[in-house]
């Protein structure tokens, strides 16, 4: 057994607290933020604070409205409903209206430009499409055609006199 060498003890697992005061610094400056982290996390809490500080002001400010207004807004309601409803109601014919005068004013200009052979946008669908109706009444008038001859052989074998 004089062989062997001797053992040395164990250390204990430091916790950075108490070992030099060393490691902990060197902790925290290695997770620290650099300057333009900092200015960015700055410049959220100021802009948040003041977002805070306007959505306050206005709640406030609608509450107090509600408050100092309401009685007025019970009173002259029976004036109010009417007239916001012929408002609504002469607003909305007048959009209706103006949508309508710009969806034809758009269909006429895609119009005349189809019919001078501008080629506007969706003219080949257009083309194609005709093309397919067309080809279809041909097809029908065709098969009307075929069908109303064999009608008519098969009438004059029914009723030969006919």
């Amino acid at each position: 057994m004089a062989d062997r060498a001797p053992t040395q003890r164990a250390t204990r697992p430091t916790t950075g607290l108490i070992d030099n005061g060393n490691s902990l610094l060197r902790k925290l400056h290695a997770n620290a933020p650099n300057s333009s982290q900092l200015v960015g996390f700055l410049t959220l809490v100021i802009s948040g604070a003041v977002l805070l500080l306007l959505s306050g002001l206005t709640v406030t400010v609608v509450v107090l409205g509600l408050i100092f207004f309401t009685p007025l807004i019970i009173l002259f309601s029976p004036i109010w409903v009417p007239v916001g409803t012929v408002l609504f109601l002469s607003a909305a014919g007048f959009l209706a209206f103006c949508g309508s005068v710009v969806a034809m004013v758009a269909g006429s200009s895609w119009m005349y430009r189809y019919f001078r052979g501008l080629n506007p946008p969706g003219s080949d669908q257009f083309d194609y499409a005709r093309s397919r109706i067309y080809d279809t009444a041909t097809h029908v008038k065709d098969y009307a055609r075929e069908y109303g001859g064999y009608l008519q052989s098969k009438v004059k074998d029914a009723a030969p006199g006919a």
